[in-house]
Order: C-alpha cells, then sequence, then structure tokens
C-alpha cells in the first residue's frame, strides 16, 4: 500500500485526504512491539482504561476523530449496522464498479467469515481506468488491513459494511475505539494473543499526548496541521526493552 501511494501525485493524494482524511499516514507509522506489549499490561479490563498507578487514562472520540482528521465525519452519524442491508457481493461491486462476475470469483471464506484477498484489491488499484475508484479500494483496503485486521492479508466482509456507510458522512471513530477496547480485553484476559484492532492508531494516540509542537505554540489549531503526519514523522528508539 505505501508503495502504490508513494507513485500517485498530489492531485489524486488531496483527493483521499478530502474523502478519507489522514488514513495514509497510518501506513508510516512503526510498530513498537516492546511498548506495545508494555502498554497492554497496564490495561485496567474493570473500568476500560489504562491505569498508571493513580492516572487513568483512556482514548476518546474526540481524540481518534482529531487523528483521523476526516472533513466528511459527521460525529454526530455513528456507524450501525443496517437490520436489511446489501449482500455482500452488492457491496463490493458497488465499491469496486467490478461485475458481478468479477466479484463472485475473487470472495473466500475464512473461518467463520467472508473476505477477499488483498491481492485482487491491489491489482485493481493499479489497473481501474476510474482514478476515484483506486481511491475508494486503497481506503478500504487501509480499513480492512490496518484498522481492523482480522484475517491476515484479507478483507473482512464486516468491513465492507462499515465503508459502503462511509460515503452518507458516517463516524467510523466510535466502532474503531470500541474494537480497541474489546481486543484489549482479549489480550488481558488470556495473557498472550493477538491485537485484532489499530494498534497503529493506539500508539499514535500514546504518543500524542506527549507531542510537543516546537516554536509555534498555536500550530494545533491550524485546518492544515496533521497529528498524525507529525506523529508518524517523529524518530523513535527501537531500542527500548519491554521492561524499560
Amino acid at each position: 500500500m505505501k508503495e502504490i501511494w508513494a507513485q500517485w501525485d498530489d492531485e489524486v493524494k488531496r483527493l483521499f485526504y478530502c474523502h478519507y482524511g489522514d488514513l495514509p499516514y497510518l501506513l508510516d507509522v512503526k510498530i513498537d512491539e516492546s511498548l506495545f506489549r508494555a502498554l497492554v499490561q497496564y490495561w485496567n479490563s474493570a473500568y476500560s482504561c489504562f491505569t498508571f498507578e493513580r492516572v487513568d487514562l483512556v482514548p476518546t472520540i474526540e481524540e481518534y476523530t482529531t487523528l483521523i482528521r476526516c472533513t466528511k465525519i459527521q460525529v454526530d452519524r455513528i456507524y450501525s449496522k443496517a437490520a436489511n442491508n446489501l449482500a455482500f457481493s452488492k457491496k463490493l461491486m458497488n465499491i469496486t464498479g467490478m461485475s458481478e462476475q468479477w466479484v463472485t470469483a475473487r470472495i473466500k471464506q475464512k473461518g467463520d467469515c467472508r473476505c477477499i484477498p488483498w491481492r485482487h484489491l491491489r491489482d485493481l488499484i493499479l489497473a481501474h481506468p476510474d482514478m476515484k475508484k483506486r481511491v475508494d479500494v486503497l481506503a478500504l483496503s487501509i480499513y480492512g488491513l490496518v484498522i481492523f485486521p482480522k484475517a491476515l492479508g484479507h478483507i473482512d466482509e464486516a468491513v465492507f459494511d462499515l465503508f459502503d456507510r462511509l460515503s452518507k458522512e458516517t463516524t467510523p471513530v466510535p466502532v474503531i475505539l470500541a474494537e480497541t477496547f474489546r481486543s484489549l480485553n482479549a489480550c488481558r484476559r488470556v495473557g498472550e494473543g493477538r491485537f485484532i484492532g489499530c494498534a497503529q492508531l493506539l500508539l499514535s494516540w500514546f504518543h500524542s499526548h506527549f507531542l510537543r509542537v516546537e516554536k509555534v505554540s498555536y500550530h494545533v489549531f491550524s485546518k492544515n496541521y496533521s497529528p498524525l503526519k507529525e506523529l508518524a514523522a517523529t524518530p523513535r528508539r527501537d531500542d527500548i526493552t519491554e521492561e524499560n
């Protein structure tokens, strides 16, 4: 995804930012595994927050919305799955603009869920004649592989439902937070386990509490300021152990 993003010109990137915010910067966030494992140990499942001695800290809707920074999001329109919605294949057709035959041939079953392999979407991004569809499919891929990484190398059916509703300017932030809390609770309960949530966004949120914008104190109030961009570009030490 990073290679595809790097090949796009500024006009296409602006189109992406306009519709989906600062999601591409998540691709540049390096996962510090030692820090992440240590952070999980401070998750308080009883109160759904991080507890550092006497200090409680938890990601909020406002903080995650600021990090994603998407002007299309309406914070009072929260995503919820519709009782009667389109079939998976129909949603995939709407998002990709491809035929039913193309979609049906690429849907796979992974465990208890249906999904589509990333390699098919990658090929579609590289070859699709409609640039807006290329943008949509890359955004879908970031949601499926980075924000909700359930099936490795695949985009889960549930992500398509959420993504389909983003066109109606609903906010995905509460769902992202809910999955983050659920995953943290699961990791704490079993002691070890895979975190099925957006680790990049969680670590960015954690680092944001220590971020200092040098020289220009009012920088954070600028419309063009991207905290996620600055966090992704900030050098981090990678030689610190989990214990330290």
